[in-house]
């Protein structure tokens, strides 16, 4: 799939159309202030202003890290990730329905997890009684949670500490959705911190990053999700797994999904920062997964493109069927 449409894809080099590559923003309103001074003469803070837009005063961590972006990286083979995110839907009666009907599915067509692996994020109603039947009829399906409390054990009413999540064999938790960043008002220093709450568990963080309709217009489509994603994975631990889902707000329950060439380019641009961040290996090694109106019409376009690696699905991922086909993706995929 990947591999054999990766002599195509890895000569798309410039944007799409639409897509505007953009870089963490400048400080440049602090900038001017600083430089003038009343005694100093008038060359000298004009030569410092003009330098701003250049970056050479951007802040001195960012600085680097910008330079260091490669124009491109290896291929490497990745295993994709079919993720159901169920938001609040289901109780656990329901839950266990929707999983057995959802695991005899994938039984019933030999489903290959290894080559696709497939997990589903019930609410922590659920948990409990889906970890109960993979664990008991050894189904092969991944379990994850949609959140996680950044704080130990003790005294925090409504909050689920990480080990708790990890003591029922929870293997990822999404941190950072644009429901929680939207309606509960998480910046990327919180989700930050519950991406490194996850990772001392031993659990993945699924990190969730993407531009609302308002953002596209004013900044294109990569400025928000490359700052997202920085601050979003400052406080990860050195060598700790991660998952970046990249999901355009505008997409996400619309019916209206970003073309595959416009996902491909902002999911690049994501893997050359996580180089920059973090190094080649990790880049090459993290996947990323679209988001965004995923259904199984559209899905095999999407798996089609290098730099994306799976996709983390909302309403389509209620219906037994309709998930299954998407987590069956390469039946749909053809040699061009």
């Amino acid at each position: 799939m990947n591999q054999e449409s990766n002599d195509e894809e890895t000569a798309i080099v410039l944007p799409g159309p639409g897509i505007e590559v953009t870089t963490a923003p400048v400080d440049a309103a602090s900038e001017p202030a600083a430089a003038a001074e009343p005694s100093t003469e008038t060359a000298e803070p004009v030569e410092a202003a003009e330098a701003i837009p250049a970056t050479t005063d951007a802040d001195d961590e960012q600085a680097p890290e910008t330079a260091a972006m490669p124009e491109s990286l290896p291929f490497v083979q990745r295993t994709a990730l079919i993720a159901g995110n169920w938001k609040m839907n289901f109780d656990h009666l329901q839950a266990i329905a929707h999983v057995q009907k959802v695991s005899w599915a994938l039984k019933d067509a030999k489903h290959d997890f290894k080559s696709v692996e497939v997990a589903v994020f019930p609410p922590f109603t659920d948990l409990r009684s889906v970890q109960t039947l993979l664990s008991a009829d050894r189904l092969p399906l991944a379990l994850g949670a949609q959140d996680v409390s950044i704080h130990e054990p003790g005294a925090h009413t409504g909050d689920i500490a990480a080990v708790f999540l990890a003591k029922l064999e929870t293997r990822y938790v999404i941190v950072g959705h644009s429901e929680r960043r939207q309606h509960h008002r998480e910046d990327d220093a919180l989700v930050g911190e519950k991406a490194a709450a996850t990772a001392r568990a031993g659990m993945i963080p699924v990190v969730c990053v993407g531009e609302t309709a308002e953002d596209l217009e004013a900044h294109g489509a990569s400025a928000v999700p490359l700052r997202q994603l920085e601050g979003s994975i400052s406080a990860l631990p050195e060598g700790a797994e991660f998952v970046v889902a990249y999901e355009p707000v505008w997409a996400i329950g619309s019916g209206e999904a970003a073309t595959p060439e416009q996902a491909q380019e902002v999911c690049r641009i994501l893997r050359l920062k996580i180089a920059a961040l973090r190094g080649e290996d990790v880049a090459t090694s993290t996947r990323v997964l679209y988001g965004g109106s995923v259904t199984s019409q559209n899905i095999a376009s999407f798996m089609r493109q290098a730099d994306i690696d799976g996709a983390l699905v909302g309403g389509a991922s209620l219906k037994a069927d309709e998930f299954t086909r998407i987590a069956r993706f390469r039946d749909h995929v053809t040699a061009s």
